[in-house]
Order: C-alpha cells, then sequence, then structure tokens
C-alpha cells in the first residue's frame, strides 16, 4: 500500500550497522520505496556502480557542486582528505518527493542533524522525512566490517572512531 503522501526515511547508525541492508531490504519488499543515491568523492569498492550505489564525483567536482548550492547536506568524515566528501544532492530527493515518491536513504548522524535543520524551512522536507537510528554493539559492528571485507583495518579504526 502506498502511503498518501511521499515518505523519506532516513536511516542513520554507526558503520557497520546494517543502514544498506535496511534500506535495500524496504526498496526489495516495498516497491513504492526508491533509494536515495547519495554522493562521494571516495572511489568505488567492487561491486560498486556509479548512479546506482553512489554518485562517484572528483574532489573538484564535489566542491564545485558545493559552490552551487546543489546539496541539501555534505560533510568531510572519516578524516580529513579530499577522499572522504560525501553529501546528499538536493535533487536527489526533493525532485522525486515533488513527484509523490517514497524514498529511504542512509548517512551518518552528522547528516542527519543538517537535513533536520533544512527540514525547517524546506516544507517538502518536513512533511515527508522520519529518521531512524540504528543502535549495535561494539564488537558486532567490528564483526560485520571485517565480515565485509571491503576495508583495511586502518578504515574499520577510522570508522569506528566516527
Amino acid at each position: 500500500m502506498t502511503p498518501a503522501a511521499p515518505v523519506l526515511i532516513v536511516i542513520a547508525g554507526p558503520a557497520g550497522s546494517g543502514k544498506s541492508t535496511l534500506c535495500d531490504r524496504l526498496v526489495r519488499e516495498r516497491p513504492e520505496f526508491a533509494r536515495v543515491v547519495t554522493t562521494t568523492t571516495r572511489a568505488p569498492r567492487d561491486g560498486e556502480l556509479d548512479g546506482v550505489h553512489y554518485h562517484f564525483f572528483s574532489p573538484a567536482e564535489f566542491r564545485a557542486r558545493i559552490a552551487r548550492g546543489e546539496f541539501l547536506e555534505w560533510a568531510q568524515v572519516h578524516g580529513d582528505r579530499e577522499d572522504r566528501l560525501y553529501g546528499t544532492l538536493k535533487s536527489s530527493v526533493l525532485e522525486p518527493l515533488a513527484a509523490g515518491h517514497c524514498l529511504v536513504m542512509s548517512i551518518d548522524v552528522q547528516g542527519v542533524e543538517t537535513l533536520r535543520g533544512v527540514a525547517q524551512v524546506e516544507p517538502r522536507l518536513r512533511r515527508a522525512m522520519t529518521t531512524v537510528f540504528i543502535v549495535v554493539d561494539h564488537e558486532r559492528i567490528v564483526a560485520r566490517m571485517r565480515a565485509r571485507a571491503k576495508d583495511h583495518e586502518d578504515e574499520i579504526a577510522r570508522r569506528l572512531a566516527t
């Protein structure tokens, strides 16, 4: 059953907490939902496709879009390197909501805080957005990150610190 008004479910939690798994499952089981494709400057991991898993931008392109005001939220995460920029384009959220589409996305806690601020002045976001925070114990997060074998130990340590 499709909701009467579009819904944006924002899932946040620590790295390795299962955010992507929950988003994928919702989209698979509820066809009225689509996944928001967020943006990053990091290199794609094996199997990741541009426009499907992320929009992969160069740091210069990302910064140019920040300057043009194209992001709802963005942050430099897991350190201070240029290959660690993440964000959500306005067009990836506001246009589908205006067209009546339901969305789900996963972002970090600082992104949720920024989106809540934007929702105070953006009525479409304010009406549609619901946030969910996943709490997982430390040992389980470490085990999940190691089991997926996508990050080196130094990257796991950086993500845990964040």
